[in-house]
């Protein structure tokens, strides 16, 4: 019995703007065949098992041949394919071509729109691409045909609208000179959208007489699309106190979207390039009323701990140390107030907040490779210390794409001196944007790489990060 096919649109670009289809979708295929230019926030989101069919504009491609044998081979096997595009899958996406597919083989398919980029780019650039008074209708155009060969220009400069041109970039001398030649004024704007709603999108302006100088000047290179016509010189973007400033966030990726998500809402552009993930240590809790101190030095580490208590009022009982506001912050979201919070976000700070305390037993619920400045202090006060790792940190891999955007980025952000070590591992250095630190044991291991922090938040949590990100902006 075959499978079914699911021709996605990824959208343009901005994982937010991904639909709630399509990442239902992606939670249940088994196989995801998937074009370059979908991004990695996205590609995460798959479930099962990703294979590259390398589509992206001017560069490397898999022969459709062969996207169509797999997508026909997987299908016929009795699996859920998702063939995931960038953009919408009947805009430019070759979509059409293989619902056809489909059909000729009998298998079962349904199509996901998505946002297409001549929309989106220019939308997320300030360009509505119709305007009352300005642009009654919009034609989509390709810049070449399967052939190579250009549009209509003449008939394309009677148009009387906006006009958007995907996949123009290599041809734009000719389709200004063809527009021009048809009628179009030499002074009529135009915009070029390139990376439209992705970290390092870029806008050049011009008109029809010297926008291919300036795309060629600028270096502007695919993906991005051409909007000719009135309305390309309207500038509508919300700005916000982050506005041009583009953020690397190198948080494991479920506590990166949050952070991601500030960020943007503030105007910033995010690069998500998570360094790290957490892996659960499967461990078994010991009887908690045998200490008189619980310390959880990470919010990483109260989550776990959470996920192997059963009933809350099993930790009544011993006094709780929290290293920093955001662990205590975590163990507030699961009703419980620390008695110990440390000024500084730092071990070294919980063993001085901890002096005059008398503690017999301690139970330390942390990483695997977490610092021992705490266990050793309270060891030389003479207290029994066990120690419990409940999850282990890991390098996660980083694309080259994921890499090279973080080092391009204003701002690396760094939550824990794991994604600093990780991040460097992967990417061989942390030289090029100002680095930002969560706090003193973050600083400390990014010095420890020869880096020196530009920026430490003074509240050491995420919203102490954005707050001296808002101070220094």
């Amino acid at each position: 019995m075959s499978g079914r096919v699911y021709l996605v649109g990824a959208g343009p670009g901005d994982p937010r703007l991904l639909t709630l289809r399509a990442r239902e979708i992606l939670g249940f295929a088994d196989v995801v065949l998937c074009d370059q230019l979908v991004g990695p926030e996205i590609r995460a989101m798959a479930t099962g098992e990703l294979i590259d069919v390398g589509k992206v504009g001017g560069g490397p491609q898999v022969p459709q041949e062969e996207t169509d044998r797999l997508l026909v081979e997987h299908a016929q096997a009795g699996r859920t394919v998702a063939r995931l595009k960038g953009g919408d899958p009947f805009v430019f996406g070759r979509g059409g071509e293989e619902a056809q597919l489909c059909e000729r083989h009998g298998i079962a398919y349904e199509v996901v729109p998505g946002v297409t980029a001549g929309i989106a780019g220019p939308a997320a650039a300030g360009i509505p691409v119709t305007q009352r008074g300005m642009a009654l209708g919009v034609a989509f155009v390709t810049g070449r045909d399967s052939d190579g060969n250009p549009p209509d220009l003449q008939a394309l400069a009677r148009f009387p609208g906006t006009l958007v041109f995907y996949m123009g970039v290599k041809g734009l001398p000719d389709i200004a000179a063809g527009l021009t030649a048809g009628g179009r004024p030499a002074n009529e704007p135009c915009a070029i959208v390139e990376r439209g709603t992705l970290p390092g999108q870029r806008v050049v302006r011009g008109t029809l007489a010297d926008i291919a100088e300036l795309a060629a000047r600028e270096g502007v290179k695919a993906p991005a699309v051409t909007v000719v016509g009135p309305v390309a010189d309207l500038d509508l973007v919300a700005r916000g106190p982050l506005t041009g400033r583009t953020i690397a966030v190198t948080r494991a990726r479920p506590q990166a979207s949050a952070l991601a998500a500030r960020l943007r809402e503030l105007g910033a552009s995010v690069v998500e390039a998570p360094a790290i993930r957490i892996e659960p240590i499967e461990t078994a809790l010991p009887e908690i009323a045998g200490f008189d101190l619980l310390c959880l030095t990470s919010p990483n580490g109260v989550r776990r701990l959470f996920e192997l208590v059963r009933d809350a009022r099993s930790l009544a009982g011993p006094r709780i140390a929290a290293i920093g506001p955001g662990t205590a912050a975590a163990l507030r979201a699961h009703g419980i107030e620390a008695d110990v919070v440390p000024e500084r976000s730092v071990a070294e700070g919980l063993v001085t907040a901890l002096e005059g305390v008398e503690v017999e037993r301690a139970l330390i619920v942390r990483g695997e490779d977490g610092r021992d400045v705490l266990p050793d202090a309270l060891h030389e006060r003479g207290a029994d210390v066990d120690i419990l790792p409940v999850y282990r940190t890991v390098p996660e891999p980083l694309s080259t794409e994921q890499r090279a955007a973080a080092l391009a980025a204003d701002d690396l952000v760094f939550a824990s001196g794991s994604a600093a070590r990780a991040f460097h591992a992967a990417a061989g250095t942390l030289a090029g944007p100002r680095i930002v630190s969560i706090g003193p044991a973050t600083s400390e291991a990014i010095r420890a790489l020869g880096f020196e922090p530009a920026l430490e938040a003074a509240d050491h949590t995420p919203d102490g990060l954005v707050a001296a990100l808002l101070t220094s902006a």
